[in-house]
Formats: structure tokens, C-alpha cells, sequence
């Protein structure tokens, strides 16, 4: 296997990401709780198959950074990976690294022009979570549509959102995840968001088992907690944790410029009184992991970017125990 026998640089890599992750993630405990994370990696395709890629090599992302993302990602029970391309050699190489306990579950490459030919991913730990049965993309209702037209096409989302159930020690949730599309500016995305917070407070309360414990997360581009699209997004009642507000998102947000574009969120009545159902419950941690400190070295942030990605991983941590 391309990542048998890393060189002793790379062990080191590995070694203080693994220090690192100690201190920032809580552990995984048997039949107590599970972790749950989303991520952008950044254009998660191809990988130049050498533990160190040259100033000639794209792309850049090679067989230490792989590794390293399967270091951070070995320590959730289930990841919503978002930008994997259709081409799949990085996500076959990190399931490698990760190993034979764990799965993964994705969607056919999206089509046309903004949908960027990308995936929308689920990796999880199989000892801790399994898949409870369903997988399915989510789609607008149109009445009395018979045919395709472009009309009908401009009514659904550019990537489509992928949900799919797991079960943990009894407790069984859907998470759907998505990625928003860009557009020219926030207000080419404002409908995908308004359009998804309507869709699943319409299947969290229509009955179906599926949707309860139901949980959206990935990549909502939204720009600040205060806009519009933020506004969107919480406005049938998903409600993000509070750990997680004043986060930064991606490797290049600073003090004065930070941006709100991944969230993880669920139910709460009017009250704020989570929706989730006994004896799952959010345990009150949350967090992004920085990776920059442990594996930035000489690299500009683009640079780092391009090797790891230009988000962080964003988790929050369940109970499954009364």
C-alpha cells in the first residue's frame, strides 16, 4: 500500500497531530458517546502518490497529508466530508489509512456547471456507528411537472443534500449535509438556504421516522452570524450549538474578517428546548480543530491549503446514555 512505511519526518507529523488531537478532542468512550464532524477538503481528489510533493507536482496534496487527515478524521465516529471530486483516489487512500473498521457512503458526482463536480461524503467508524438504512438526496417537490425542462432544473439545489440514518447504541439520527452553492454574492444563496431550512422542518415534522433526530451539516457559505443567510438558516428553528458561534471556519478567517460557513445544527422548540430524543443529547462540547500550529511549517496558508484544506473540521460531541 502507497502509505506503508512513512519516513521519519512524517512519523513525526503524525505523532504531534496525534498530541495535539489529545488535547482538543474529547475521547471516544464505548457505549457513551459519539462524535460527530463535518469538513471542507479542499478539492479532495487526486493525490500525488510521493510522502513529500515538489514544486512541480499537482497536485500538491500528497501521501503525509493524507496521513495527517486521516489522523484528525480517525478521531469522530462519523465525518460529512464535503469537495470530494469525482475522482476518488484521495478518498480511497484515506479510507486506507483509516483502515478496515471503517465505511463510507457517498453520492454519484454532481453535473453541470455549479455543481463543481463534486461529492457529498459520509466516513464513519464502524465499531461506533453503523448506517440504520436510509441514504437518499434531497429534492423540491414540483406538482404537475411532466417532463425536465430548465425551468424545472433551476428549481433544485446546484449540489443536491445528502441524508443519510445511523444508529449508536441504540439511538438513531439522520444527518443530512450539503454544500451551498457560491453564486456571484450572498444573495445567490440565500434561496438554497431558506429552501433547506423549509425542507427539513417539513420532515422533522411530518412523522417520519427518519425524521427525528434529524441534523443538517457542511459547508452553508454563510458569511457572518447576523446576515440574512444566517437569518435563513435558523428560521424554522435549526439551532447551531452555542459552542460553536464564535468560531473561526477556515484558515485564513482573522479577528476582524471571520466567516460562519460551516455549521452543524438541529431542532429546538420556541422555547430553545432541544428536540433530539433521549437518550441522545448534545453534551454541551463543540469545536474546530486547528491544524495549522502542528502542520504548517515553511508552508504559505494557501500552500497549507491546498495540502490539508482552508477549513477546519467542525464537531460536536452526543451523549447516547441516559
Amino acid at each position: 500500500m502507497p502509505l506503508d512505511n512513512p519516513p521519519a519526518d512524517v512519523r513525526a507529523d503524525v505523532e504531534s497531530l496525534r498530541t495535539a488531537l489529545d488535547a482538543a478532542i474529547p475521547p471516544k468512550v464505548l457505549d457513551r458517546n459519539v462524535l460527530v464532524a463535518t469538513w471542507n477538503i479542499r478539492h479532495f481528489g487526486r493525490v500525488t502518490e510521493k510522502w513529500a510533493s515538489g514544486a512541480g507536482d499537482s497536485p500538491k496534496r500528497d501521501l503525509r497529508d493524507v496521513l495527517c487527515l486521516a489522523e484528525i478524521v480517525s478521531r469522530f465516529d462519523v465525518v460529512a466530508i464535503q469537495e470530494v471530486r469525482r475522482d476518488l483516489d484521495g478518498l480511497r487512500l484515506l479510507m486506507g489509512a483509516l483502515g478496515p473498521m471503517w465505511g463510507w457512503i457517498l453520492t454519484d458526482f454532481t453535473r453541470g456547471d455549479a455543481g463543481d463536480q463534486e461529492r457529498m461524503a459520509f466516513v464513519y467508524d464502524t465499531r461506533r456507528v453503523r448506517p440504520s438504512g436510509l441514504a437518499a438526496e434531497l429534492v423540491v417537490p414540483i406538482e404537475a411537472v411532466t417532463s425536465l425542462t430548465e425551468s424545472t432544473m433551476q428549481t433544485q439545489f446546484a449540489r443536491t443534500p445528502y441524508a443519510v440514518s445511523f444508529e449508536s447504541c441504540g439511538s438513531t439520527f439522520t444527518l443530512v449535509t450539503l454544500h451551498v452553492i457560491w453564486g456571484d454574492g450572498s444573495a445567490a444563496r440565500l434561496p438554497e438556504i431558506t429552501e433547506i431550512a423549509h425542507w427539513l422542518a417539513d420532515w422533522a415534522a411530518g412523522g417520519d421516522e427518519f425524521g427525528a433526530n434529524l441534523m443538517t451539516l457542511g459547508d452553508f457559505n454563510i458569511d457572518r452570524a447576523s446576515d440574512p443567510l444566517y437569518q435563513a438558516f435558523i428560521s424554522t428553528g435549526l439551532k447551531p450549538p452555542a459552542e460553536l458561534a464564535t468560531l473561526p471556519r477556515t484558515i485564513f478567517d482573522d479577528p476582524t474578517d471571520q466567516h460562519f460557513y460551516d455549521q452543524i445544527a438541529w431542532f429546538s422548540d420556541p422555547s430553545g428546548t432541544s428536540q433530539l430524543l433521549p437518550p441522545l443529547r448534545y453534551s454541551g462540547q463543540g469545536g474546530n480543530f486547528d491544524f495549522r500550529p502542528t502542520l504548517q511549517h515553511a508552508l504559505t496558508t494557501t500552500e497549507l491549503s491546498w495540502h490539508i484544506s482552508d477549513h477546519y473540521p467542525l464537531w460536536v460531541n452526543f451523549s447516547v446514555r441516559d
